[in-house]
């Protein structure tokens, strides 16, 4: 991809992240260079491979120019993981799946 750096296509441990793009810049299916699970519209926890910088930037490249992106780490243990109630189904089932042992 254009300007990326070593680090942010090396391969490494899953790391977790909030992400939120506005649903309204979104149109196509965006690739989330990783595993994901939609909490509301647009936004989304993601486990991927790639570094903050590598990851939000990958996904700004798939946004038309200007849309609003929020990428955010999250510790990925369970008292890292965040609160929520009322949103999509399934996200404590997906984020327990994908666990470290």
């Amino acid at each position: 991809m254009p300007g990326e750096s070593a680090e942010e296509a090396a391969d490494g441990p899953a790391r977790l992240y909030l992400l939120w793009i506005d649903p309204t810049a979104q149109g196509e299916a965006i690739d989330l260079n990783g595993d994901g699970h939609p909490l509301a519209d647009g936004l989304w926890l993601v486990r991927s491979a790639l570094d903050r910088s590598g990851l939000y930037h990958r996904i700004k490249w798939q946004l038309p120019e200007g849309a609003a992106l929020l990428l955010a780490p999250l510790a990925d243990r369970r008292d890292g993981w965040p609160k929520f109630k009322g949103l999509a189904p399934g996200a404590l089932a997906w984020l327990r799946a994908g666990e470290a042992g």
